[in-house]
């Protein structure tokens, strides 16, 4: 029962989810259209440009925060390229391709070549 019970509450979990994101949704068509029938031609495509644009970005960031991502309690870091300065990051370390020594620079110290990939 209560793995049913588990099954339920995630499934629950996410509906709820995509029942606020169209929500969020359609409360930026509504401000959209509302602003182009108020603002001139090409302020009111502008504004609806940009509100299409932010809504998502603070869901997003919303969810995140309240999922613990995005470098923890604070909100920030994350993005494309990782976590960025969240404390744990990892330093890359390269492998020669023709001596297969490891090292922390372009080229290698003990052979000179500059073939090598990364090693996370």
């Amino acid at each position: 029962m209560t793995k049913l019970y588990n099954l339920f509450k995630v499934s629950l979990i996410k509906l709820f989810n995509y029942k606020t994101y169209l929500l969020f949704l359609g409360a930026s068509l509504a401000i959209s259209i509302g602003l182009q029938m108020v603002l001139p031609f090409p302020y009111g495509l502008g504004a609806a440009l940009a509100i299409f644009i932010v809504f998502p970005l603070f869901l997003r960031k919303r969810y995140m925060s309240k999922m613990g991502g995005y470098g923890g309690k604070s909100g920030t870091g994350g993005g494309f390229f990782g976590m960025g300065n969240s404390g744990n990051s990892t330093t890359v370390s390269y492998v020669c391709l023709v001596c297969n020594n490891k090292h922390k620079g372009g080229t290698c110290p003990r052979c000179g070549s500059k073939m090598n990939r990364a090693d996370f």
